[in-house]
């Protein structure tokens, strides 16, 4: 970077929180602030301005307790971008085109306005050669068409960037197009696999186990193996096994679809996978990270198939207490694929025989009782595994999720229900009356049992790889919670007289769990904090172990465990492959993998970005069928609660789809609105407008955590929805759908 080797023109570290700096690394070096008295000041003990000054981590950070301290101190620090090291951004964006306004300037000859759905993205001048033939003429006819356009230049005196019209998607709000526009915003490579790619895979199907692998691994398959999945599962990448032994111990195991095997360093398959980095869930599909042939043939562990598996196996107590564990390369032969109705029915019914018709087909060398009782012992073990995690600290906060019906013609949603994590509290249920609050405390969903052996299994392969490569172990980590959002909701907390303790992350999990009843409105209000809390919360990051040089900071804030990795998913999460070699140079079946740390790190970076992408292109996907959902079926009803009130809006959660919105005092027929602070708390009166000109006005008050009646409807802009507020007393409020059961995890790891 010619011409700044000596001086920059601002660097100034960030001050996230009062700890080392939000990226881990603690460097105490200097930092030059040069001649910028207007951008930057320092505060010294005398009072005495100094642009000229060197600034230490240390002194900068007690600078920014002083004007924390003092307010009136405080300023603005500024810096200037001098250069873009690697470009994150796909530079694409969705949007329509416009004709420009002025007619007559030099730029309407040459130009057309690309105005994108992301606001965020600034408005862009494409070539008009780049446009339709017969857009200037007809601009109209494509005023509801979807275009990709990549930005190739922003000058940086002018308020518009520089693109090309990459391509037309189709019609807005068309679920398709929509995707395809989602997609490539978030730089999500949705192409086929190449056929170099695919030649990488076995050529002749079906494909068998090579006679040599029996030899290096240890031969499970007499086993009682199995699944435990959603019916409509196809990649099975784990199976467990739960063998009674005579001292009253047990013999757990977690056993792994063994996709290095299959995945040869440096290949092209290996090339494309880290590109890709993970699997993309969309509502209607799935962008796989590996051919289907690799996920649902080849590496998924269907039954009576004998299967390539890296495993975890433990003598564990009853309580759940690890006495010894082994980690291996193995082969087995799953007995059964189970759906979680399946397993459920067994543990409902743990004494009474599951009739066959009941259960899918069992391999002739296993009986139904010997896998019932496996899952009766597995089910036992995980809710003591899973109690003693949250009495040693663990967090977790479960938030409303939507999942959709579809319809097999057209695709387009028929309806919408929250996934329901949880083991307890179980909102709709309560609000339906249709269960008790005991009653669903007895109840471990499947995902929870399955989830507490996966945890189990990572806990162990993190250990196991950076006692053997301390330098070179790839580890999730989980910072705590920002420190500015936390104490803003700490004061908050405090406000609203709610007694949470957020000085670690079980003190916060015991809050949520103890604070509130098991009526409608007390677990409403939990969900509203849960949503709150999810909010300081930072995400949880892959890195090289060699990188970090504060053992501390490798800590998992949500799992409260010191080290942490993911190894169970090696099917749709790049990271878990690199893991799963790790694992094998550490059991002396390889070579370490050629990475040097900072070259692991790169890797860890790019897993980061391309998880954070595909966790936003998931809620944009769900958000697109649920707009689709409110135009084709709307208007939708449901309760909701207050979680901000300011002057002219307020902020809700709506309970029975999960999806937050601001309800706009100027929507609504209002005679009048008010807001005032009774103590701490914001109020918003509102006087409604009367129906009939003999009947008073209403007044209605909504403070944080009022619940309320709100409807959902469909705005004219395509794809898009508001939410308004019932006016009270208003009949006809619809009573809240079935909360089904959400199977996956919603632990933060």
């Amino acid at each position: 970077m010619k011409g700044y080797n000596d001086s920059p023109d601002v660097i100034i570290e960030a001050q996230f929180d009062d700890s080392d700096s939000e990226d881990g690394h603690s460097s105490t070096q200097n930092v030059l602030v040069d001649g910028v008295k207007k951008l930057s000041v320092c505060v010294h003990d005398k009072g005495k301005e100094d642009a000229d000054a060197l600034v230490t981590k240390e002194e900068s950070t007690s600078t920014s307790q002083d004007t924390r301290a003092s307010p009136e101190k405080s300023l603005q620090r500024s810096a200037k971008v001098v250069y873009i090291s690697e470009k994150k951004h796909s530079r694409a964006a969705t949007g329509f085109l416009k004709l420009l306004a002025d007619k007559n300037s030099e730029l309407f000859r040459k130009y057309a306005l690309f105005s994108p759905s992301d606001h965020r993205v600034p408005r862009i001048y494409v070539p008009l050669k780049d446009c339709p033939q017969d857009f200037v003429t007809r601009p109209k006819d494509y005023a509801n068409t979807l275009f990709i356009c990549r930005i190739v230049d922003w000058k940086e005196d002018s308020n518009f960037a520089l693109g090309q019209l990459a391509k037309s998607l189709g019609q807005a709000g068309e679920i398709e197009p929509e995707t395809e526009g989602i997609l490539t915003e978030y730089g999500v490579d949705f192409s086929d696999f190449s056929s170099e790619v695919l030649d990488c895979l076995p050529q002749g199907l079906p494909w068998t186990i090579p006679p040599e692998e029996f030899s290096k691994r240890r031969d499970l398959r007499k086993d009682c193996i199995f699944t435990i999945d959603p019916s409509t599962a196809r990649d099975l990448d784990d199976a467990l096994s739960c063998k009674p032994l005579a001292d009253g111990n047990f013999e757990v195991g977690v056993h792994i679809a063994d996709v290095s095997y299959f995945v040869p360093e440096g290949s092209p398959l290996d090339k494309v996978a880290a590109e890709r980095a993970t699997s993309v869930y969309l509502v209607q599909k799935v962008v796989p990270m590996l051919p289907r042939l690799l996920c649902e043939e080849l590496c998924s562990l269907h039954p009576m198939s004998d299967k390539l598996t890296f495993s975890v196996i433990w003598t564990l107590t009853p309580e759940g207490k690890i006495l010894g564990e082994w980690f291996g390369r193995t082969i087995i032969r799953s007995c059964t694929k189970l759906s979680y109705e399946h397993a459920q029915s067994m543990i409902e019914s743990p004494t009474e025989k599951i009739p066959e018709e009941e259960l899918p087909p069992i391999s002739p060398e296993h009986t139904s009782e010997e896998v019932h009782r496996a899952v009766l012992n597995l089910h036992k073990i995980a809710k003591e595994l899973r109690k003693q995690r949250f009495v040693d600290g663990a967090l977790r906060l479960d938030q409303l999720k939507l999942a959709f019906t579809l319809d097999h013609e057209t695709g387009l949603p028929q309806g919408c229900h929250i996934y329901e994590y949880r083991d307890s509290n179980n909102l709709d249920a309560l609000l339906k009356g249709s269960c008790s609050p005991a009653a669903e405390r007895t109840r471990v969903s499947l995902g929870r049992l399955v989830e507490e052996f996966m945890l189990l299994a990572n806990m162990a392969v993190a250990h196991k790889t950076h006692r053997t490569f301390p330098e070179r172990a790839l580890l999730r980590r989980h910072p705590p919670p920002q420190t500015k959002m936390l104490n803003d909701l700490m004061e908050f907390c405090d406000q609203m007289g709610l007694p949470m303790d957020f000085s670690s992350a079980g003190a916060l999990n015991k809050s949520l769990t103890e604070t509130f009843g098991d009526d409608k409105y007390s677990l409403a209000r939990k969900e509203v904090l849960t949503n709150m809390c999810s909010r300081p919360m930072q995400m949880a990051l892959y890195f090289c172990s060699g990188v970090l040089q504060d053992q501390a900071q490798f800590r998992h804030y949500a799992l409260n465990v010191p080290l942490y990795t993911h190894f169970t998913s090696p099917i749709r999460r790049f990271a878990d492959v690199l893991v799963h070699r790790l694992l094998a140079a550490a059991l002396g079946y390889r070579e370490l993998p050629d990475m040097e740390p900072d070259t692991l790190q790169k890797q860890a970076d790019h897993c980061n970005d391309r998880r954070m992408a595909s966790k936003r292109v998931q809620e944009l996907s769900t958000g697109l069928f649920f707009a689709i959902l409110v135009k084709e079926s709307g208007p939708l009803e449901s309760e909701a609660m207050v979680l901000g009130v300011l002057n002219q809006a307020f902020d809700v959660l709506v309970l029975r789809y999960g999806v937050q919105k601001r309800i706009y005092c100027n929507a609504l027929p209002l005679r009048s609105h008010h807001f005032q602070r009774v103590g701490k708390k914001p109020e918003l009166t509102l006087v409604w407008e009367p129906e009939d000109m003999e009947q008073e006005p209403v007044r209605q008050v909504v403070t944080i955590f009022s619940l309320v009646e709100v409807v959902l409807q469909a705005e004219t802009t395509a794809l898009k929805y508001s939410a308004i507020l019932k006016r009270p007393g208003t009949e006809g409020l619809l009573g809240l759908q079935h909360h089904e059961e959400r199977a996956d995890s919603g632990q933060l790891d």
